[in-house]
């Protein structure tokens, strides 16, 4: 008999279950061999050939071969690297995901402030209107490009950093760059002897603030592509719900604070970093996106990318740029089809409300000044519109603080995709936490089904030193899931609730109404910002544990596929714009007259495509679902999602 190998000396050793099946080197097939081990009475381990790139979780049904031929993408479970993936810990998903706040605070700043600050330049509303469509274009083009660099980058601090660092860098420079406009476009032409207060140098500094507006842009969209992929390669596949539901939260947390600022008087605040609001905001926003970038970068260690397969020669330009996107596009899986495809209508609902909310509730609070007042001058029309945008202003910080708190709490009511597997023992640390505290995460439905906690949910809170109590906390965060609400499921009912509120607006007739509904409108938006990249990220893991099972590549990478994505989200705000245009053009009366309702016709608008979006979104597969209809097969009764067996 020969005698084992190092390898298989050193598995036992490390896992003290582990049996070698007679007349059966392990080892020998270079596919991953499982073998179900275990004590008595206790629940049975899975164990893999080390020297594959995967591993396989608790997904898999027991008369399922994962890794057969015709097994499809979706039979697949979590798989990565050479050893089990395992739970992260809630500090770990939060350092992950906290470079999102920095930027969702910058694009707050661009958007809340950018117009006010380009019209005190004397730029026209007309040509203010044609500069805000530099965004949704650099979306639609920039981002696809950084994903595709990103996903073929061999750098050796990772594929996503060097671009995050960079889009971070480049933004920094931006802000301070448009909100000096003025000093820097005064000095240098008053070397030349201009005058500051001539047409010349006015028309100049208009000039430099658009250009660094499209720098600006060009740079926000080169950082969120890599900071989104950075999320999904970072975090374990059945965490991607997690890792994107924290983002949300700190997008929340990002807006509640940009919409606050909005309230105070910056530059008496803090004279020390300018003397207009839009210097002290861009210095902030400096600060927030300059520290979490860092901090992202410096608490979690990416993959090193040069250990990949060398990525495919592409041909350079912009015809082979757009003919990668194509055929990129055409690659995407049906679920990421279908995801893109919900998201379109999905933005064209929600473009009008996310530009036109304040104006709408501004209209309703002018709207009896107006009637009591016909003939009020211009100076008159201008203060009472000044007052009503503060009015719509509380409202967006009502939405704001709505959906922070719905990002916190519908994880504890949705029911996870994925469960995590074991995790290892002893591993309590940033990174992981220990199995010491996983007993008592889950709970049956009544037809017997497990109904998984999601990972960071059984690490929400430090354990305590009394495993028994935090059993029962565990299992009573368990109880108060829905058993039949799944992220799918709640994302159609949240594009349901939006397209409710916006029928709404018939009935609306009062400022404090048309802030109640901001408010119930937090609750969509909460799940717009989540379940899609939730959705789409974990169908990208899986793809990428399947490319390093075979050593090749996976051509659904995270940035390409985000980037299309994106591009799904970015051009129905072009359109949405195109459609509200034509609304005003037909419905809106002259400033100053009351009963100007062609903004609800337009939010009206947006709630019709929200219910396009819900009939896509049902069109969706249910995670799991092939499953519990084999199960059915199989004959066990009630189709288990998960199934752990006792040996």
């Amino acid at each position: 008999m020969a005698a084992p190998s190092h390898q298989t000396q050193r598995l036992s050793k490390e896992l003290p279950f582990y049996r070698k099946q007679p007349n059966e080197d392990v080892f020998s097939d270079p596919r991953p061999s499982l073998t179900k081990v275990g004590p008595p009475g206790k629940t049975s381990l899975e164990v893999l050939n080390e020297n594959s790139p995967l591993l396989l979780a608790q997904r898999i049904e027991d008369d399922t071969d994962p890794l057969d031929s015709d097994t499809s993408v979706d039979e697949l479970d979590f798989l990565d690297g050479e050893e089990q993936q395992e739970s992260k810990s809630v500090w770990y998903l939060i350092a992950l995901t906290l470079s999102i706040g920095g930027l969702q605070i910058a694009w707050a700043t661009e958007i809340s402030n950018g117009s006010p600050y380009l019209l005190s330049l004397g730029m026209s509303k007309a040509f203010l209107a044609i500069v805000w469509i530099v965004g949704p274009l650099s979306g639609i083009i920039v981002q696809p490009y950084i994903g595709m660099k990103s996903d073929n980058s061999r750098y050796r601090i990772g594929k996503r950093k060097p671009f995050m660092i960079g889009g971070a860098t480049a933004t920094l420079i931006g802000f301070l760059a448009l909100a000096w406009t003025r000093e820097i476009v005064r000095g240098f032409l008053g070397i030349f002897g201009a005058d500051p207060d001539s047409q010349f140098v006015k028309n100049a500094s208009i000039c430099f603030a658009i250009g660094w507006l499209c720098l600006l842009d060009v740079a926000i969209n080169t950082a969120q592509a890599g900071i989104r992929a950075f999320i999904v390669d970072n975090a374990p596949t059945h965490q991607q719900e997690d890792a994107n539901a924290w983002a949300g939260v700190i997008v929340g947390i990002g807006s509640v604070m940009g919409y606050l600022s909005g309230y105070l008087n910056l530059p008496k605040i803090m004279p020390f970093f300018g003397n207009t609001q839009f210097k002290v905001l861009s210095v902030i926003t400096c600060i927030a996106m300059g520290g979490t970038v860092t901090i992202s970068c410096l608490f979690i260690t990416e993959r090193d990318p040069r250990r990949d397969s060398p990525p495919p020669l592409a041909q350079s330009g912009v015809l082979a740029f757009f003919k990668q996107i194509y055929h990129s596009a055409r690659r995407l899986s049906p679920q990421i089809r279908k995801v893109c495809e919900v998201q379109f209508f999905n933005w064209i609902g929600w473009f009008p409300f996310l530009f036109y909310i304040t104006t709408y509730i501004g209209q309703l609070h002018v709207n009896p000044i107006f009637r009591a007042n016909p003939n009020m001058t211009p100076e008159e029309v201008d203060a009472a519109w000044e007052s009503a945008t503060r009015v719509g202003s509380f409202a967006l910080l009502i939405f704001a603080i709505t959906s922070f708190a719905s990002n916190m709490l519908l994880p504890f009511f949705i029911v996870p995709t994925y469960r995590a597997p074991p995790p290892l023992k002893g591993t309590n640390s940033f990174h992981s936490f220990s199995s010491a505290h996983r007993t008592g995460n889950q709970h049956t439905t009544p037809s017997g089904t497990p109904l998984p906690m999601s990972a960071s949910m059984t690490s929400f809170f430090p354990p305590p030193s009394d495993e028994a109590f935090h059993s029962r906390f565990t299992r009573l965060l368990s109880n108060a899931q829905i058993p039949w609400l799944t992220l799918r499921r709640a994302w159609l009912l949240a594009h349901l609730l939006f397209a409710l509120c916006m029928a709404l607006t018939f009935v609306v007739t009062t400022p404090l109404a048309a802030t109640v509904l901001s408010g119930v409108v937090g609750i969509p938006w909460a799940l717009t910002i989540w379940a899609p990249f939730a959705l789409i990220s974990a169908e990208v893991s899986k793809r990428d544990v399947q490319a390093q099972k075979t050593g090749g590549t996976n051509d659904d990478q995270a940035g390409v596929v985000l980037g299309l994505h994106n591009v799904a989200i970015s051009a129905p705000q072009m359109l949405a714009t195109l459609v509200s245009s034509a609304i005003f053009r037909v419905a809106q009366k002259p400033r100053g007259v009351p009963g100007d309702n062609s903004v609800g016709w337009v939010m009206r608008f947006g709630g019709v495509a929200a219910l396009v979006a819900a009939y896509m979104t049902s069109r969706l597969r249910e995670e799991g679902s092939h499953r519990e209809n084999k199960g059915k097969e199989n004959g066990n009764g009630h189709g288990e999602r998960i199934r752990e067996e006792t040996v």
